[in-house]
């Protein structure tokens, strides 16, 4: 199937690891032309690199005010457009609530939320019909996990803010998407079962709660991403979309 990503310009953020860099590693793949971004130079240009001449990275903290500007700008420099951005940042601190603390819920919602709310506002300005906006948010948006006190309050959040752009954005033929990540095999994902007493019972007992019985392999989101924003998906906006093995069990 053809996704129609050829020379597409997109922005992916926090790509140079985990579901980032697979949605970028797909949409390259598939012919799509991508800006990368990332906290350090050493692992952006390791992540760039890696993707060869349809990738450019640039060091950007989706924090920063001026970073949205910045990473389109890029986009239209270097490949002369913009069709699409992807949200993708990494896992706020896990916790409890008694564990967290205010600079951890602050630091998280610059990062996680108002960085969010940030590029999707910059991309609605610059984008033309057809263009999209993605967001990488989590299983939490429905159920909340436990010890993930700071994630369960800002992602439903974020996707309330998603659907509100759909609704706004549909009459410009713009679309706007959402992935929830449940058990996918990433560093992260790794890190937090690493937190357990016993790592590998913590993860066999999540896979003993999938359907499928296992974790899901990063290209399996990174092609799920890519195909969201491509024209193939062009009459899918507003919709959150589990990419979680069946874990979800409610409709």
């Amino acid at each position: 199937m053809d996704l129609g990503l050829k020379d597409r310009v997109y922005v992916v953020t926090g790509a140079t690891r985990g579901l980032g860099n697979a949605a970028a590693r797909e949409l390259v793949a598939d012919g799509a032309k991508v800006v990368v971004t990332g906290r350090e130079e050493k692992g952006v240009a390791e992540a760039a690199a890696a993707l060869g001449p349809n990738a450019v990275g640039v060091v950007a903290d989706n924090s920063e005010p001026e970073a949205a500007q910045r990473l389109i700008a890029a986009a239209r420099e270097h490949f002369g457009g913009f069709d699409g951005v992807l949200v993708s940042v990494g896992g706020p601190a896990p916790g409890f609530v008694a564990d967290n603390t205010d600079e951890q819920w602050q630091t998280a919602f610059e990062s996680v939320f108002l960085g969010a709310v940030r590029l999707a506002r910059a991309a609605a300005a610059e984008l033309e019909a057809g263009g999209v906006i993605g967001f990488v948010l989590s299983g939490s948006v429905h159920e909340p996990i436990p010890g993930l006190t700071i994630s369960n309050g800002l992602r439903p959040g974020l996707a309330g803010f998603a659907k509100s752009l759909a609704d706004e954005l549909g009459p410009r033929d713009i679309r706007v998407v959402g992935l929830l990540p449940a058990r996918i095999d990433t560093d992260r994902v790794r890190e937090l079962d690493g937190l357990s007493a016993d790592p590998e019972a913590t993860r066999a007992a999540n896979e003993s709660r999938i359907p499928l019985r296992r974790y899901g392999r990063p290209e399996e989101f990174g092609r799920t991403a890519a195909f969201l924003l491509s024209p193939a998906a062009s009459y899918l906006t507003g919709i959150m979309v589990p990419v979680d093995g069946g874990m979800r069990h409610g409709f």
